[in-house]
């Protein structure tokens, strides 16, 4: 409940934080862990209390897209529209750090819809932002170049770990931007060159966030 509390007390009335404490299970999972599969049946909503998730997408080939970041307080919009119905789910969704989750049972959300306005302000909001974030990654890939790309994948999980520095190896880049090790190899380069990211072994640090 203190946890639940710290997070949504600003958000929520008591009278939803008690519900959400009495029927949500709350869980912590390690970093890299998948907590959401394509094709997966959702019964359950997740409210980010600490932590933040990547969400993407797959095509045919298997080839994966990243489509928006997660952080504290946020929620999935993919998740409240597969909670709407019976179908299952068309993301994966990986914790990027150490992360606690409360999962709130499907049947809630058109419960709490009618029964608390803050509760239907929260959800439509976090919809309209998510959809927002998907629009922006459709214009992004369509009309950006892979450099401009890359800058702002590395700026958004800057600001989601809330870390100038970005722990990962080239190619798992490429595979989050669909993109091969040898591009992003040499676009990193370019950028350390430009001063916009410091580049080392598997480590990556963004100057604009570095303090």
């Amino acid at each position: 409940m203190a946890e639940i509390e710290a997070q949504f007390n600003f958000l929520f009335e008591p009278e939803l934080l008690a519900e959400i404490n009495e029927v949500a299970e709350v869980g912590t999972f390690e970093a890299d862990t998948i907590i959401m599969e394509i094709g997966q049946r959702i019964d359950a909503l997740p409210l980010i209390i600490s932590g933040s998730i990547k969400v993407m997408s797959e095509d045919e080939k298997g080839n994966e897209l990243l489509l928006y970041y997660l952080e504290t307080g946020d929620t999935c919009a993919m998740t409240m529209q597969c909670c709407t119905g019976t179908k299952r789910s068309k993301i994966r969704a990986l914790t990027e750090e150490v992360t606690t989750l409360a999962m709130v049972p499907a049947q809630k959300l058109h419960e709490w819809m009618i029964k608390y306005q803050s509760w239907r302000s929260f959800i439509l909001e976090n919809y309209d932002h998510r959809l927002s974030e998907m629009l922006e990654a459709i214009d992004n890939l369509a009309f950006h170049n892979m450099e401009e790309r890359l800058y702002k994948y590395l700026r958004d999980k800057a600001m989601v770990t809330h870390s100038a520095e970005i722990k990962m190896t080239h190619y798992q880049i490429a595979n989050d931007l669909n993109s091969s090790r040898v591009v992003i190899s040499r676009l990193l380069k370019k950028l350390d060159q430009d001063g916009k990211v410091k580049h080392h072994r598997n480590l990556i640090e963004v100057c604009e966030f570095i303090k």
